[in-house]
């Protein structure tokens, strides 16, 4: 099968390349999926998983990749929840071979069903943008009707999910970007949206929760918008510190293969529309990975036409 692979930790992005690799070996209660479209971190390269089997043991090359839709070819001893033809979504395992490839094997308790009428391409922008959003604004920052949450990078992959769902809660929302994001953001639903660039980040006043996807200078000043009782929740690192009545958290996306359900339906009736930037083929995968340009929403791969 064709695969993007990396064997350089020191090459980074320049290391990855299109290969052949072997048909990937089903484990227990494992399935096989035909990769359709899938979905790649730019930073995955610096995750230790990346290089590493959970034992410890070096596995390169490895493929990179976690977000993947599309089709059980085969199923692993012991595999119930699926058949085989049906259409699948879900995240790749941290520590094996992802979803940058024709095939890809995965834990059954990692995937969801889709709906015959959710195109792949839609789907494989939904495992980690959509489980972040979710389990940051409402399983740890515990955000409810009329709240105010402040959204990093409303109009990215992460951010716009998060946007869309903290609107259908009721809460208020403020978003943050580029200038170029700004229509993109307030379509979305954010109330008001400030320029990262031109206007001040203080104006957005007390806010019960911050969604931070940037990290750095701007995480760091956000924590002291946090009111009293409020919640950091950050994707991008450990916060250096904490805001002075409130909480600071840096998390990690988990799998959820309910969650993952209920955000495919939402799609389905029209209720949560993922933001898809470029689409590109396989074989541009690795030059993807290292796009300088800033593009709104998630880059897919297009792995196999449908």
């Amino acid at each position: 099968m064709k695969a993007v692979t990396v064997s350089d930790r020191d090459a980074g992005v320049s290391g990855l390349s299109l290969t052949e690799l072997p048909y990937p070996v089903v484990s227990e209660n494992d399935v096989v999926v035909r990769v359709h479209a899938a979905g790649f971190t730019r930073g995955e390269l610096d995750w230790p998983d990346t290089w590493t089997e959970r034992s410890g043991r070096d596995r390169t090359p490895s493929v990179p990749g976690h977000e993947l839709s599309g089709v059980v070819v085969e199923l692993g001893y012991g595999t119930t929840r699926f058949t085989i033809g049906q259409r699948v979504f879900g995240l790749a395992d941290w520590a094996r071979n992802g979803s940058l490839a024709e095939y890809a094997a995965v834990e059954t308790r990692h995937l969801a069903p889709l709906p015959y009428d959710v195109d792949h391409t839609l789907a494989a922008a939904l495992p980690i943008s959509g489980l972040s959003a979710w389990q940051g604004l409402f399983e740890h920052a515990q955000l409810v009707a009329g709240q105010t949450v402040l959204i990093h990078g409303a109009a990215g992959g992460v951010g716009s999910i998060a946007v869309q769902l903290a609107r259908e809660v009721g809460a208020r929302v403020i978003g943050t970007g580029r200038a170029a994001d700004r229509d993109r953001a307030l379509e979305l639903g954010t109330h008001t949206f400030l320029d990262l660039d031109d206007d001040k980040l203080e104006d957005a006043g007390e806010v019960d929760v911050v969604f931070d996807v940037i990290g750095g200078e701007i995480m760091e000043r956000s924590i002291a918008l946090v009111r009293a009782g409020g919640m950091l929740v950050t994707l991008a690192e450990p916060p250096k510190t904490q805001p002075r009545d409130g909480r600071a958290l840096y998390f990690l996306v988990e799998p959820d293969s309910a969650r993952l359900a209920d955000l495919a339906a939402r799609v389905r009736t029209g209720r949560l529309k993922p933001v898809v930037g470029r689409v590109v083929p396989l074989a541009d995968a690795p030059s993807a990975f290292n796009q300088k340009k800033r593009t709104t929403g998630k880059t897919i791969v297009r792995v196999t036409e449908d």
